[in-house]
């Protein structure tokens, strides 16, 4: 099912712009499939566009289109075309019989992309199983030569098509990863819980893909994410701590990159990204202030939230390339935000500051006095809080203790004991 491409492969690009789509919209979709097929190495020879008033049903683009494409095709060389949509079965089949050429879509061109990037055994998984999911529906007309009904004895009966059971198998391999993929989630269902118990503060990066989220991970983390100048350079959710100002550890997950149309078998397969996302008590909306399509992008990431239904969750909307900024650009953000360059040391630094302020207003404050044989308390307090002041009171033999704390936090319950009134 992967499509591989290496860096000598032709491609023609073709879009097909209904009323549905403007201008602009179209033009940045048509730019995105261009940046799609070079992060999976393939080389734009020629873009064709057509304006329909809707997509044709069998062949996507009309006829004369279709005439055009047969003699770029050859004029160009071209090894491969590659559909600015999702193609349906019968699409595929009459373009590939018509063009005679390797015709992929964009959900295919996506998919490609991701089984590259895929690193753990979960990411490879998921994009297996999308691209199964993917290819089911599509093996219908792969050509006479699937069948295998022979003559004579031992074939005779029923006989039984390579279609068939080409589908059965790929239906057996879809549960086998499923039910792989199912205790991988309780696996880390179980993670979380013990981080839940142990009232970990957890802040997911989300943000249109290349917005610069790894970057900021591996900043902020000293982690090694997977950084690159592509799309897609991250799929699997990787989990670190951050130290903020205060001295407070707070746990940072970098997720997969949202994209316009992403294709709903995707959305599917990788839900556990997105499991990610629903458990965080912050979000950092990354933007990436130097592509002139930012305000897309940002609205795409906002759209996708509202869908997964984490709109609600507190959110500061991180504007970042602040270096090279597009000259147009105007934040629209409605939450918190912060302008920073994530190679730039001062602007993680406020960066870190405003997460601690937001933190901060997530907490309640508390004023304690706790007895000096108390140390385990003194420790958490030290290492589970924000803790802005810590003195010995001689007279009272105790620790006088200012600072917030998480409400739900089972330190907080201790500390009522102890609190001056």
């Amino acid at each position: 099912m992967e499509q591989k491409m290496d860096s000598s492969e032709k491609a023609i690009l073709v879009g097909c712009q209904t009323p549905a789509s403007d201008d602009l919209r179209f033009q940045y979709s048509m730019d995105e499939l261009a940046s799609l097929t070079e992060t999976a190495q393939g080389t734009v020879v020629i873009s064709v566009v057509q304006k329909r008033d809707r997509i044709h049903p069998s062949t996507y683009i009309g006829k004369g289109k279709v005439e055009e494409l047969k003699a770029l095709v050859a004029e160009l060389e071209a090894e491969l075309i590659i559909f600015n949509d999702e193609l349906s079965p019968s699409q595929i089949r009459n373009l590939s019989r018509d063009l005679e050429v390797r015709i992929i879509d964009r959900t295919q061109l996506i998919l490609d992309i991701f089984a590259r990037r895929a690193r753990s055994k979960e990411g490879k998984l998921q994009v297996e199983l999308a691209q199964l999911q993917y290819l089911l529906p599509r093996l219908m007309g792969q050509g006479t030569a699937m069948s295998r009904l022979g003559a004579g004895i031992g074939t005779r009966g029923p006989g039984e098509t390579k279609l068939e059971s080409d589908r059965r198998h790929i239906r057996r391999r879809i549960d086998d990863i499923k039910g792989q993929l199912e205790v991988i989630v309780q696996h880390r269902d179980r993670y979380r819980e013990r981080r839940k118990k142990n009232k970990a503060f957890q802040i997911a990066l989300v943000g249109y893909t290349n917005a610069g989220k790894s970057t900021l991970f591996n900043r902020l983390t000293e982690a090694d994410s997977y950084e690159e100048n592509q799309l897609f350079a991250t799929l699997d959710p990787m989990t670190r701590k951050v130290i903020l100002p205060s001295g407070f550890t707070v746990l940072m997950t970098d997720t997969v990159g949202f994209i316009q149309d992403l294709p709903t078998t995707l959305v599917a397969a990788f839900r556990s990204t997105l499991e990610e996302v629903r458990e965080a008590d912050l979000l950092l909306h990354v933007v990436d202030m130097s592509n002139e399509d930012y305000f897309s992008h940002e609205q795409t990431v906002t759209k996708l939230l509202a869908d997964l239904e984490v709109n609600q969750i507190p959110q500061i909307t991180v504007y970042n390339k602040r270096d090279i900024k597009h000259p147009d650009f105007v934040p629209v953000a409605k939450t918190e935000t912060a302008f920073i360059s994530a190679h730039n040391d001062e602007d993680r630094d406020q960066l870190k500051l405003k997460i601690e302020e937001t933190v901060i207003g997530m907490m309640e404050a508390f004023h304690v006095l706790v007895p000096s044989g108390e140390g385990k308390l003194l420790s958490q307090l030290k290492n589970e809080t924000i803790l802005r002041e810590l003195t010995f009171d001689e007279d009272k033999q105790g620790y006088v203790c200012k600072g917030y704390a998480l409400k739900d936090h089972h330190v907080t319950g201790q500390l009522n004991k102890y609190s001056v009134r």
